[in-house]
């Protein structure tokens, strides 16, 4: 597994957000992940919670776009941190840290972590 083909799991990610579908982002994500969202103090634990979170934040059409990306690889697991920028159908935009932990199991690569969190300023 390379940088490029993790770093391609947030392109397969945001364009999950794109469809405006909470299922194909929540399939994303193992059936235990856990996602500590930009906009909701409440921790998601299983893909029930998740595709709930992602009905309200898909409905402001988020676009993401890494601006700084670091990659670490570690066997079955790889972790994509750094700094990304959501754009809505309004006309704003958020700037927030992430973190993506990947765990591959056995057939494609699946998210267990998500953490997002806005920058101060």
């Amino acid at each position: 597994m390379s940088e490029n083909e993790i770093l391609a799991l947030f392109d397969e990610w945001n364009g999950a957000l794109q469809t405006k579908d909470p299922k194909k982002v929540a399939v994303l994500y193992e059936n235990n992940a856990i996602l500590l969202p930009v906009d909701s103090n409440e921790i998601r634990h299983n893909h029930k919670e998740i595709e709930d979170y992602f009905v309200h934040f898909l409905a402001k059409e988020p676009v993401g776009k890494i601006d700084e990306a670091h990659i670490r690889i570690y066997d079955q697991t790889a972790i994509n941190s750094g700094n990304y920028t959501y754009t809505f159908k309004d006309g704003t935009s958020v700037q927030a840290q992430f973190t993506f932990v990947y765990r591959w199991n056995g057939e494609r690569w699946l998210i267990v972590e998500h953490h997002s969190s806005q920058i101060p300023g």
